[in-house]
C-alpha cells in the first residue's frame, strides 16, 4: 500500500488544456472517489496515475517514488475498466493468473494468490469457466480478481460499474466497498454517478472542466458545498435554486415572494444571492405554507417527489408521507431555515 500525492498536475493536448493545475493528497490505504461530468478530466487524470497518459506539467509520487516518466508495468498499480478486458479464450483461473505468469512467479505461488482472489470475491467455483459463460456481474468479479492477485500499492477503478444493470450496480457497489475494507489498499475511483462517489468514498474529488472544485468527507461536501457546480452536482434529487436577493434577513424572489433565512451576512441587504435548498428539505405546511403549484408528481414507493412552481422558479421536494396532489393544484411548502444554502450570484461561491 502507499499514499499518492499529486502537486500541480497539467495535462495538454496540444493547445487544449484539459487537466488544468490538480492538487490531491491521497492517503494511505484511503478510497478516493473522482466524480464529475463527461469531459471533465476525471478518467484523464486516472490514466495519468496509472502511466497511460503523460503528463505535461506538475509531480505525481506513489509513496515516496516520483513516477511521472515511470512505465505503467513499474508502478506497482492495478487497474480495473468498464469494458473488463478480459481474454475470452482463457479460463477464469487464467484470466486471474496471467499477470504474475508473466512475471514468471512460481505456480504454488500463482495458484495460492488465484485462490485468495477467488474466495474474496465468491469465484471459487467458477475458475474453470469462460468469461463468454459468465454474468456480467461475474466478469466484472474476474476483472477485480485480476487486480487483487498483484497485490499492487494502488488499485485504480475507471467506472467499472457502469456497464452493468441498476440493481447488479447496487450489489457491485457494496462489494467493491467490502473489498476495500479487508484489504485496505489505496484506491482510485473514477465516476459519473455522485451517488456511488457518496456511497462508497472516504474523501471525494469534484472535478469540472479540468479543475478541482471542492475536495472533502461525502458528507461535508453534501452539507456544506463550496459553490453551486458542487451543490448542483452532489445529491439526487439536485438541489434547487431560486434567484433574488437578500432583504431584512430575508431572501426575496425574483417574483417577490419571500423565503426564510437563518443566517443572513452582514450588510447584505440587497445583494443578490442565489437562495438553494435541497429537495429534502422543504416541509408541507398547509397552515404558514409558501404556495407551489404542482407540475408532476412521482411515486417512488417509500418517497414522493413532487415538481412545482415556487416563488418564479421550478423546484422539486421530496417526501416521506403520500401526497395526493394532481398537476394544477396547489401544495404549501416551508423550507427547513436551518438548512438553506446561500452563493454569490456573481461567483457561485458559497456566502
Amino acid at each position: 500500500m502507499a499514499s499518492v500525492e499529486i502537486r500541480n498536475i497539467r495535462k495538454n493536448f496540444g493547445p487544449v488544456s484539459v487537466i488544468q493545475d490538480v492538487s490531491i493528497d491521497i492517503q494511505d490505504g484511503e478510497f478516493v472517489t473522482l466524480v464529475g461530468p463527461s469531459g471533465c478530466g476525471k478518467s484523464t487524470l486516472l490514466r495519468m496515475i496509472a502511466g497511460l497518459e503523460d503528463i505535461s506539467g506538475g509531480e505525481l509520487r506513489i509513496g515516496p517514488r516520483v513516477v511521472n516518466g515511470v512505465p505503467p508495468k513499474e508502478r506497482d498499480i492495478a487497474m480495473v475498466f468498464q469494458n473488463y478486458a478480459l481474454y475470452p479464450h482463457m479460463t477464469v483461473a487464467d484470466n486471474m493468473a496471467f499477470s504474475l505468469k508473466l512475471k514468471r512467479a512460481p505456480k504454488a505461488e500463482i495458484k495460492a494468490r488465484v485462490d485468495r482472489a477467488a474466495e474474496i470475491l465468491g469465484l471459487s467455483k467458477l475458475l474453470d469457466r469462460y468469461p463468454r459463460q459468465l454474468s456480467g456481474g461475474q466478469r466484472q468479479r474476474v476483472a477485480m480478481g485480476r487486480a487483487i492477485v498483484r497485490d499492487p500499492q494502488v488499485f485504480l477503478f475507471d467506472e467499472p460499474l457502469s456497464n452493468l444493470d441498476a440493481k447488479l450496480r447496487v450489489q457491485m457497489r457494496t462489494e467493491i466497498k467490502a473489498l476495500h475494507q479487508r484489504l485496505r489498499t489505496t484506491t482510485i475511483y473514477v465516476t459519473h454517478d455522485q451517488i456511488e462517489a457518496l456511497t462508497m468514498a472516504d474523501k471525494i474529488v469534484v472535478m469540472h472542466d479540468g479543475v478541482v472544485e471542492q475536495i472533502g468527507a461525502p458528507l461535508e461536501l453534501y452539507d456544506r458545498p463550496a459553490n453551486l457546480f458542487v451543490a448542483g452536482f452532489i445529491g439526487s434529487p439536485a438541489m434547487n435554486f431560486l434567484k433574488g436577493r437578500l432583504q431584512g434577513g430575508r431572501f426575496i424572489a425574483g417574483d417577490g415572494t419571500a423565503l426564510p433565512v437563518a443566517h443572513a451576512p452582514e450588510a447584505s441587504d440587497g445583494r443578490p444571492v442565489v437562495y438553494g435548498i435541497r429537495p429534502e428539505h422543504f416541509m408541507l405546511d398547509e397552515t404558514n405554507g409558501l404556495p407551489a403549484e404542482v407540475a408532476v408528481v412521482e411515486p417512488t414507493g417509500s418517497e414522493t417527489q413532487v415538481f412545482a412552481r415556487l416563488g418564479g422558479a421550478d423546484v422539486v421536494g421530496v417526501f416521506r408521507e403520500r401526497i395526493d396532489a394532481r398537476p394544477g393544484q396547489q401544495i404549501r411548502l416551508t423550507p427547513d431555515p436551518r438548512l438553506v444554502h446561500l452563493f454569490d450570484e456573481q461567483t457561485g461561491q458559497r456566502l
